[in-house]
């Protein structure tokens, strides 16, 4: 019958469109290669001119201090890089960039914090950005094994009784609140997190409506299975409000209250979710990873009351 062949064709085009998108959608957020910051930026809807005074004093600051490359190998044999900020004592802070980023660009504010107060201060290349190897970047899900190497580097260079934070912002932010699940070492003594999202899935699926007008299914379907084929995890693989209900470490929650790239409500469930100690701060009228830019002054309250 005619219309039992049209009906075919449809479903068949349709499905085709659909992989189509979920393909196009893989090869732009998760090959490196194809993963732009410029673009990145513009969809986090912060204004970041305004900040770059501030920002070209602190990394001047930054450059001026004793630093050197570093390195590690994760578990599935990728050469890592990091540069390392030596402090005055044992209290070091391992800082997690944002999607599309890298360590020396996302902590150039915060080094004005950490720097002068003795910290010695780790910014990581988390894999497949910046100076770090790796084809298909992690969202967290592969992230978050490759910080514990990350832990055993710092205990190795100084030593067992060290004392450890983990600082994530955005994609950093998701990888340091799932890395709350796994087994840490005691030195390990809190994790600060600024702007995170759940899962993948989630943020994918927010900026498809927000941004796209587009529904999360089928195009998130078709794009989990190509990602679990190829990337080895899936969207949905780690969910950093699942990780913390195992949590044993404090964690210190911020957020920009006009977040339209990660909702608030994300920290929200990861908040009301987690089973250590806890705390949820919304900085109002900061957008996405805007918090330390907008409100300075709290936001290094904040730092200063939890770490101490």
């Amino acid at each position: 019958m005619k219309w039992m062949k049209y009906v075919i064709g449809a479903g068949a085009a349709a499905a085709a469109l659909d992989y189509g998108v979920a393909a196009y959608f893989f090869r732009r957020t998760i090959l490196r290669q194809h993963a732009a910051t410029e673009r990145t930026m513009k969809m986090s809807g912060t204004d970041w001119s305004q900040y770059f005074p501030m920002m070209e004093e602190r990394r001047e600051k930054m450059m001026a201090h004793p630093h050197e490359d570093v390195y590690v190998t994760s578990q599935d044999g990728l050469k890592l890089h990091g540069t390392f900020f030596p402090g005055e004592g044992k209290k070091t802070v391992i800082c997690f960039h944002g999607y599309t980023s890298k360590g020396m660009n996302d902590y150039v504010g915060l080094s004005g914090y950490y720097l002068p107060r003795g910290y010695n201060l780790l910014l990581i290349d988390e894999r497949a950005h910046g100076e770090s190897e790796g084809t298909y970047i992690g969202f967290g899900t592969l992230d978050r094994k490759d910080g514990l190497c990350w832990i055993r580097y710092i205990q190795e260079r100084i030593g067992e009784d060290c004392e450890i934070w983990l600082h994530g912002m955005s994609m950093g932010a998701a990888t340091v609140v799932m890395m709350s699940g796994l087994a840490l070492p005691a030195c390990v003594k809190g994790i600060i997190s600024d702007c995170a999202f759940t899962c993948a899935w989630d943020v994918f699926e927010h900026v498809l409506h927000s941004m796209y007008h587009l529904p999360a299914y089928p195009i998130l379907a078709a794009a989990e299975q190509m990602m679990q084929k190829r990337a080895g995890y899936g969207l949905k693989t780690c969910d950093a409000s699942q990780e913390v209900k195992k949590a044993k470490v404090p964690i210190l929650l911020l957020h920009g209250e006009k977040d339209t790239f990660v909702p608030c409500q994300m920290s929200r469930k990861i908040y009301r979710n987690c089973a250590s100690s806890a705390k949820l701060v919304i900085i109002p009228g900061a957008g996405h990873c805007e918090a330390y830019y907008k409100n300075p002054e709290l936001y290094e309250k904040e730092l200063t009351d939890f770490i101490s």
